[in-house]
């Protein structure tokens, strides 16, 4: 005998039995809900290079409309929205890689340390650094971008004192010269200033400025990008003929600012010279097909940039899960 089953008795026989006779006379168990998220950090090879990224966590910057300017905040809001992101409230990653080339280990910006200036979702890069295996003692070396509160915020702890002590740390003269002067205090900058100086002067004396174009470490070479700040460096790294560059700041959000990459960011220093680093750089990275770290583009912030119209396109590199 040939017995037709549609699937709308199916379903009428589902709705008439129940569930829980359908799997056999008993209810599914309710499995409890974690509440927890992986390790934010991660780890790939780059020639005879080990890279761990780590994260300080999420920076959220909130409604784009007097961050990103230049542009109709209509627009905006659209680009966002077209990419599947809140028109609302621009959210950045806080990407910090650390270079182990088997004789060193550097460190690329420190997050925002104990500062709070944008909310309670920073601060996090020592607890990422833990969980990925990694201890502060040892560091050799840290590498700033620039002197910016979620750059330079985790050079020294709650009690002031430095967090990485056998490191020496990495800078431009110029940014700080001028993110630690004390004249700046009684200006719009202030907050910018008093984390410089709280995290820039302890270590004082384990500063070494670097220049553009010098490799002033193995397989660091540092590129100026100014604008952002006066001193804003990308860095190219390289071990065994393989290469990324750290962008810094150099783009801080994977669309706007690439597709539409004139458009200014209110926190540039001098935001027309800050567009035309990026434009500048950019269309050398993405002729010369080198991939890039953005230390605010979406987690882990690994990909390459490629050429599009008057703007540029961002492709996340997928996540190798075997080293």
């Amino acid at each position: 005998m040939t017995i037709n089953v549609s699937r709308r008795s199916l379903l009428a026989l589902g709705a008439g039995l129940g569930a829980s006779t359908l799997l056999g006379g008993s209810a599914l168990a309710r499995a409890p809900k974690l509440g927890t998220q992986t390790p934010y950090w991660h780890r790939f090879i780059l020639g005879d290079a080990e890279v761990t990224v780590v994260s300080d966590g999420p920076l959220p910057l909130g409604d784009p409309s007097g961050t990103f300017t230049g542009v109709p905040k209509e627009e905006v809001k659209k680009m966002l929205s077209e990419h599947f992101l809140s028109p609302d409230n621009v959210v950045l990653e806080q990407n910090s890689p650390i270079v182990n080339t088997g004789d060193k280990l550097i460190l690329f910006d420190t997050g925002m340390g104990t500062s709070k200036a944008f909310g309670p979702t920073t601060g996090r890069q020592q607890k990422s650094m833990a969980e990925a295996g990694i201890k502060p003692e040892d560091i050799d070396a840290v590498v700033c971008s620039h002197a910016h509160i979620d750059h330079i915020g985790g050079i020294v702890g709650a009690n002031d004192k430095p967090l990485f002590p056998n490191a020496q740390v990495y800078i431009a003269q110029s940014d700080f010269d001028y993110w630690t002067d004390e004249g700046k205090m009684g200006s719009p900058l202030k907050d910018f200033v008093v984390h410089a100086r709280k995290n820039l002067l302890p270590v004082k004396d384990r500063l070494v400025f670097f220049k553009d174009g010098q490799e002033f470490l193995p397989g660091v070479q540092a590129i100026a990008a100014p604008g952002h700040t006066v001193g804003h460096h990308i860095f190219m790294v390289s071990s065994a003929g393989k290469s990324f560059a750290f962008l810094g700041d150099l783009s801080h959000q994977s669309v706007l600012l690439l597709e539409r990459p004139r458009m200014e960011f209110s926190y540039d220093t001098d935001p027309k010279q800050a567009a035309a680093s990026r434009v500048k750089l950019l269309e050398m990275l993405a002729a010369n097909k080198i991939p890039v770290m953005s230390y605010h583009f979406a987690w882990p912030g690994y990909g390459h940039v490629a050429k599009a119209g008057d703007g540029f396109k961002y492709y996340p590199e997928p996540m190798q899960m075997t080293l």
